[in-house]
């Protein structure tokens, strides 16, 4: 029978031993696996990364079987500090003993050396006074501490309520109270956060939101007083629902630096968990010594976005679309070219608040063109009228180019030339025309787009072809550009660019160009997408 809370102060248990001082880090890695073998082996491989680890037990068959493997571990290696978790399966482990059979793995793995014990409240509560009271005494002679968690997998209930849980945990007096819920938006991040900073005067405590659109709770809750935050060993080996490998926490999201003069900075999309932004950006603030993260976050509304911009806040965001249009009424100011073309793909918080808006597009497709060539008169040919073209559009007519129009809806490359004051063109046209370069602003190449080339190999009339896509790097037109002995430019030297300006509005600084451009490289090779 669950205690009433009367009963659990009561039950406040003989006093615990003195416990030995734990070496945490912010960041504890968390393990599982089918096998005991596989248990120790991902644990093995996490310690470069961390020493805190966490073990979930009830991942295994039979849990008891990996403990003379755990002790001989932490035998071996005296400098992790281990949590033991065996939660079981109506509280959202794979645990499918009794509360007794959990009490008494969770007290074997102490006396094997964990020094951190997770026990869910709803375990707490199913205990008699008596029972937890032993629980409690014996976990005190192994020098384990109690952690107690609680974990919603369907919600984020807004602070007042997630203190009522956190209180609700307190009550048993833990070492450690864990609060973990799932967020369904970004706004929910604010709601962790908001009760780490209400909790962590009084305790030690961890706050985290599950799934991707949590991902603000786990980069940024130490920052808000938490304990530490988990992390997977592996991109694969996750534990819960948007869990990030230990890596990318320590190297992307620079989770050892953030303190509270950090700014926060994102990029915002849906989808967008395999954007190349955080990384680039990342090593930019790294390489100019700016204290400074970029978070991907998943954006199911502009409303979302913009409570999260308020009140984290953000210092700026990078936007994809369809938000580039949707974010304009909601802009203090945007310098004129933004305002022409129409959309915005960066944003940056004022002093005074208020969101200023930019269209750094433009010079993602501006910048590596003018460093091969004179822009002023020359002939450049822009295939698509989306939003990519209309910011090599716009901005190559305002650097003096004669700019013509080309797109497989005939009505919209004319409506966008006539907007812009260029030309345009019908396909048929194509062949007759020369060209100083070929702009390719429509998808077509990119990877998982199965569209056919948006020009024949005859239509390649031009000394220099210049490909917006950039997965894969080198694409089927440029592979036939280079076959027919035309320069070329790749998407990626696009992004690099329009990223760096971006780094130019947020810094004041010159951006590190030559170090964006090679990370993402290497990272796209390595990991083609």
């Amino acid at each position: 029978m669950p205690l009433a809370v009367s009963s659990t102060i009561d039950a406040r248990t003989a006093p615990a031993a003195v416990l030995p001082r734990l070496r945490m880090g912010k960041l504890c890695i968390a393990v599982q696996g089918a096998t005991v073998a596989e248990l120790i082996s991902r644990a093995d491989a996490a310690i470069k990364d961390s020493v805190f680890i966490e073990f979930r037990l009830d991942t295994l068959p039979k849990p008891p079987a990996a403990l003379p493997e755990l002790k001989a571990l932490l035998a071996r290696r005296r400098d992790i500090t281990a949590i033991a978790t065996c939660r079981r399966k109506p509280y959202g482990g794979k645990f499918t003993g009794s509360l007794n059979s959990e009490l008494e793995i969770l007290l074997k793995a102490a006396e094997t050396g964990c020094h951190i014990v997770d026990l869910e409240v709803e375990s707490a509560e199913q205990c008699t006074r008596p029972q937890l009271a032993k629980f409690r005494a014996a976990l005190g002679a192994a020098g384990a501490s109690l952690l107690i968690s609680s974990h919603d997998f369907t919600r984020t209930r807004r602070p007042e309520g997630l203190n009522q849980t956190a209180q609700r945990i307190a009550a048993y007096e833990p070492d450690f109270v864990k609060v973990v819920t799932t967020a369904r938006n970004l706004a929910d991040n604010l709601s962790v956060l908001q009760m780490i900073e209400d909790q962590s005067l009084n305790a030690q405590v961890i706050g985290i939101a599950m799934g991707e659109e949590g991902l603000i709770s786990r980069v940024l809750s130490p920052r808000a007083g938490a304990a530490f935050t988990f992390a997977a060993s592996s991109d694969g080996a996750e534990t819960a629902a948007g869990q990030v490998p230990a890596r990318t926490l320590l190297d992307i999201y620079r989770l050892d630096q953030l303190d509270q003069a950090t700014r926060i900075f994102a990029v915002a999309g849906n989808p967008i968990a395999h954007s190349l932004s955080p990384l680039m950006h990342s090593t930019a603030f790294r390489r100019e010594n700016v204290n400074a993260v970029m978070l991907p976050l998943k954006v199911r509304t502009l409303d979302d976005l913009l409570t999260v911009v308020r009140d984290l806040p953000l210092d700026g965001v990078a936007v994809t679309m369809p938000l580039k249009q949707e974010v304009l009424p909601h802009l203090a100011n945007m310098d004129p070219l933004t305002g022409r073309i129409g959309a915005c793909n960066t944003l940056r918080t004022g002093a005074d608040g208020k969101l200023y808006g930019f269209n750094t597009d433009v010079a993602g497709v501006v910048r590596p063109l003018e460093r091969r060539m004179k822009l002023q008169g020359a002939r450049i040919l822009v295939l698509g009228a989306g939003g990519a073209a209309r910011a090599a559009v716009f901005g190559l007519v305002e650097q003096g180019a004669e700019v013509f129009v080309v797109n497989r809806t005939h009505e919209k490359a004319a409506a966008l030339a006539r907007k812009a004051k260029a030309h345009v063109l019908g396909q048929s046209m194509l062949a007759k025309q020369r060209f100083d370069a070929i702009i390719n602003a429509t998808p077509c190449g990119m990877t998982g787009i199965k569209q056919q080339l948006p020009l024949k190999e005859s239509e390649l009339n031009a000394s220099l072809v210049f490909d917006l896509v950039y997965t894969p790097l080198e694409t089927p037109l440029l592979k036939l550009a280079k076959a027919r002995g035309l320069a070329v430019i790749s998407g990626l030297e696009m992004f690099v660019q329009q990223g760096a300006r971006q780094f130019e509005i947020w810094t004041g600084k010159a951006a590190p160009e030559a170090e964006m451009l090679r990370v993402v490289d290497f990272e796209l090779r390595r990991h083609p997408q």
